[in-house]
């Protein structure tokens, strides 16, 4: 079990201890437990391990609503009305 203290409460406003804005997340005990082993593994921080995964899930997403757009694009290809590379450079 895991117990969290709030040291940045203050009845005044604190600044925080970083530059960057913070995000408290809940997560289930099985993807607790397989966060935690990959932050062991890697020598760093749960934080840092969620900060990374969020940001390969992002981009992952980018990369589906790209390869959608893409795949949208083909479908409406037509080389017979398409500018050549001299066409377009001219």
């Amino acid at each position: 079990m895991v117990h969290h203290k709030c040291y940045t409460y203050s009845e005044r406003r604190m600044t925080m201890p970083t530059k960057n804005p913070r995000v408290n997340i809940v997560v289930e005990p099985p993807l607790y437990s397989v966060m935690h082993e990959l932050a062991t593994n890697e020598g760093i921080s749960m934080s840092t391990i969620a900060r990374d995964l969020i940001r390969e899930a992002i981009d992952l997403r980018e990369d589906v609503a790209l390869a959608a757009f893409a795949d949208k694009r083909m479908k409406s290809f037509d080389r017979k009305v398409a500018l050549s590379n001299e066409d377009v450079w001219k």
